[in-house]
């Protein structure tokens, strides 16, 4: 099943097959002057995170990884979704066994970012892919207090048809008081079963740090769902990958 977390892993194993820390600064000025190919006016981190959830080519120069690592989640019915997180952040499990729901609900301590990843969670019926996307949008806004029309930054739907069943995606980014959120979702529908599968990927936070929130929680939750190599995994949890490491099992060397 295609979710955001294939979408990324596309787009940056294109772009980061060589990676060095002589990149930082390069690559900090490259996200800054990045400009959306899909929204109008979107710029900086914001952008490559927009960009890269829809299989685009992005700036980024390095793999993004979590630079002060806490604690770790492994979810107990599926343990391919484990991720460590960064400090000051808690993981609260999503399992409901009568539908096969999985997923998890990552919030910092003072509970004004939230990140939102479900895999996969099934239902009787054809669901249309606004009704989710209206549902998640309303639940983040009332999660943060705001219960007012946010404003949509970058809007998209797209819509095919492989292997039999249908498959809708959409994304929305959206500013609301102090906060800004990007949702992307997709539903598949398979008509033999009757069912639809949902997929959620949800960050939110304050407007004001979402850059950084972007490249140093976001990004690298994202990627430690993905296929672990050298490029990603860091043995030692010291923010550096292992290939990038010159002591990769001792985190006071990075």
């Amino acid at each position: 099943m295609k979710t955001i977390n294939r979408i990324l892993l596309f787009t940056l194993i294109t772009l980061l097959c060589s990676c060095s820390k002589d990149d930082d600064n390069n690559d900090q000025q490259n996200l800054q002057q990045f400009n959306s190919q899909i929204c109008n006016g979107l710029a900086g981190p914001q952008a490559v995170y927009w960009d890269s959830a829809h299989n685009l080519p992005t700036g980024l120069a390095q793999i993004p990884t979590i630079a002060n690592p806490g604690q770790q989640f492994i979810h107990s019915q599926y343990p391919a979704l484990g991720f460590t997180m960064p400090q000051g952040y808690s993981a609260q499990e999503i399992t409901d066994l009568q539908t096969g729901t999985i997923g998890v609900n990552v919030f910092r301590n003072d509970n004004n970012v939230i990140w939102r990843y479900i895999p996969s969670s099934p239902f009787v019926g054809q669901i249309q892919i606004n009704d989710v996307i209206a549902f998640e949008l309303n639940q983040v806004m009332a999660f943060h207090g705001f219960n007012a029309t946010p404003e949509v930054i970058c809007t998209s739907n797209q819509q095919s048809t492989e292997f039999g069943f249908l498959t809708t995606s959409g994304a929305r980014l959206i500013r609301f008081g102090n906060f800004t959120a990007l949702l992307t979702v997709q539903t598949h529908f398979m008509p033999s079963l009757g069912n639809t599968f949902i997929s959620v990927t949800l960050a939110s936070g304050p407007t004001a740090d979402y850059d950084n929130l972007v490249m140093n929680t976001y990004l690298p939750l994202h990627w430690q769902l993905l296929v672990i190599s050298d490029d990603v995994r860091d043995s030692d949890l010291d923010g550096t990958p292992d290939n990038q490491d010159p002591a990769p099992f001792n985190p006071n060397i990075n």
